[in-house]
């Protein structure tokens, strides 16, 4: 009886730990996706900033 509930406790803080791992490196690829994209907005509002400025 106590190896089935150390076995299950076993696999419940396994799947935690993947869980866990798994979280943290959504987080930071949401991180590095949110950067990207402020940075491609900057990049795109200053281009067509230079567009305008060189047409007129």
């Amino acid at each position: 009886m106590i190896l089935k509930i150390a076995g299950a406790l076993l696999i419940l803080w396994l799947a935690f730990t993947l869980i866990g791992v798994l979280v943290k490196g959504l987080f930071w690829l949401a991180v590095i996706g949110g950067v990207l994209f402020v940075c491609t907005a900057a990049y795109t509002a200053l281009k067509r900033g230079a567009d305008k400025h060189i047409r007129s």
